[in-house]
C-alpha cells in the first residue's frame, strides 16, 4: 500500500448458502484484493433479518481495511464481490448470499446517487454497531458521534455474539 490510504470500514452480512463460510469467503477476498488490505476483523454477530422476517437469521461482521482505492472504486470491488457470491439484488432487505456496505471511508461524508457514507442507517443499526465498536468504540461517525455513544443509545434489537474472529471463526470452511 502506497503513503496514500484510506482506513475504511466495510459491513458485511450474508443469511443464505452457509452465512458464516460466505462472510469469511467474502473477508478473504477483501484481503487477496491487490488495492485493499485487511487491518482488522470483529467477531461474527447473529441477529434477525431487519427487513421482511420470512427469512433466515443474518450472520454479520465488520472488517477495518485500508485502500489507496477512492470510495466509489472500494464500492466497486465489493459489489464486484457481491457478485462473485451469487448475490442477486431482489426485494428491498430480503434474503442475501451476501452484502457488503461501505459504512465509513476515513472522516468523509459521502453524498452522491450511487454512495452514502457513513452508511445510512448506521447509527440505527445494533448489528453494525456491536462489531464496530468491538474494533474501535472511540470511532467518530462523522455527523453522528463516537460508536460507544451510538451503540449506547441504540436498542440492541437480540444481537448475538457467535464467535471470536481470530480464535473460531478464521478456521471456519
Amino acid at each position: 500500500m502506497s503513503a496514500a490510504t484510506v482506513t475504511a470500514c466495510i459491513g458485511l452480512g450474508s443469511n443464505l448458502d452457509d452465512p458464516l463460510l460466505q462472510v469469511k469467503r467474502a473477508v478473504d477476498a477483501l484481503a487477496a484484493h491487490e488495492a485493499i488490505r485487511v487491518t482488522a476483523c470483529s467477531s461474527l454477530y447473529a441477529s434477525a433479518p431487519m427487513g421482511p422476517q420470512d427469512q433466515p437469521d443474518y450472520i454479520n461482521a465488520v472488517a477495518v481495511v485500508e485502500t489507496p482505492l477512492p470510495a466509489l472504486s472500494l464500492l466497486d470491488a465489493l459489489q464486484a464481490q457481491e457478485a462473485a457470491q451469487a448475490r442477486r439484488r431482489g426485494r428491498r432487505w430480503g434474503p442475501r448470499t451476501l452484502d457488503l456496505d461501505l459504512l465509513l471511508y476515513g472522516d468523509d461524508t459521502i453524498r452522491t446517487a450511487r454512495l452514502q457514507v457513513p452508511h445510512p442507517g448506521l447509527h440505527l443499526r445494533a448489528f453494525v454497531l456491536y462489531p464496530l465498536a468491538e474494533l474501535d468504540p472511540g470511532r467518530r461517525v462523522p455527523g453522528l458521534g463516537r460508536v460507544q455513544e451510538l451503540l449506547a443509545a441504540c436498542s440492541d434489537d437480540g444481537v448475538r455474539r457467535l464467535c471470536d474472529h481470530e480464535n473460531e471463526w478464521n478456521g471456519a470452511s
